[in-house]
């Protein structure tokens, strides 16, 4: 499943010396690494290295105490979850975040939000140039439904549906607000080897042909390996490793770090 060679761009977003602490735990010390446009860049770490906390970090969620985030070529201590959403962050999450009652359609339907131009009265109308722009909206959902083949469960209610269609639909979700950068966190959780092998089909079509760049949180090393052009390791909140898969798999700190090997 090895990618074929392909053309990495310039950095899109930048952390220097990010820490991050909630009360007397430090979830984040000093760590700094680049993500560049059009690359799949992992981010891998024992449970409780701190990987998640860099996602919400990256899109706002998370505020750090210390360090600059630096996105498009814009520097700034921390990210607001709105702004990251309008200037093209899309997320997912380790637990679903879908609207269990909703189908598959509307649910895809809600990560169109931000590109509505129309204001509320208009849509409440649902005439005229509202309408226009549902039907727009619509058609690219729809786009999105068959790239990631699931035409068969688009009117399905996603609370009725099994767990590894519901990771699709919640990538489908973030895939319709046109990310730029796409933060996928342990998007392959849960899955068997069959629905992992789809969710890896699609995250590297995803890259290939939208051109998206993307970050993932992802434990099963073997997809690791296969995807990812870069790799960043956290242990216990700080950056031990950076580099390519074949760099890290041999890094002695990665490995120690995965045995449990003592820190003194």
């Amino acid at each position: 499943m090895s990618q074929p060679q392909k053309k990495i761009g310039d950095t899109l977003l930048k952390v220097e010396d990010i820490s991050l602490s909630f009360g007397g735990v430090k979830a984040i010390s000093g760590v700094s690494f680049e993500i560049k446009e059009q690359e799949i860049l992992a981010i891998i770490g024992p449970n409780g290295a701190g990987k998640s906390s860099m996602l919400n970090v990256i899109n706002g969620f998370y505020h750090p105490q210390e360090g600059t985030i630096t996105y498009k070529g814009e520097a700034r201590h921390q990210m607001r979850p709105h702004n990251a959403a309008k200037q093209g962050i899309a997320r997912t999450f380790q637990n679903i975040a879908l609207f269990k009652g909703m189908s598959t359609l509307d649910n895809i339907m809600t990560g169109r939000l931000l590109k509505m131009r129309r204001n509320f009265l208009w849509q409440a109308l649902y005439w005229g140039p509202a309408l226009k722009e549902e039907l727009a909206h619509r058609e690219r959902v729809e786009q999105i439904i068959d790239f990631l083949e699931i035409q068969a469960i688009r009117k399905t209610q996603v609370g009725r549906l099994p767990y590894g269609l519901q990771k699709r639909v919640e990538l489908g979700r973030a895939l319709a607000a046109e990310p730029d950068l796409l933060l996928l966190d342990e998007p392959m959780a849960g899955m068997n080897v069959e629905e992992k092998e789809d969710m890896c089909r699609f995250v590297l079509d995803v890259n290939d042909e939208f051109g998206t760049t993307i970050a993932l949180i992802e434990h099963d090393m073997g997809v690791v390996m296969d995807i990812s052009d870069r790799v960043v390791v956290l242990d216990y909140g700080r950056k031990i490793a950076d580099g390519s898969p074949d760099e890290v798999r041999g890094n002695k700190n990665v490995i120690d770090a995965y045995l449990g090997v003592s820190h003194d």
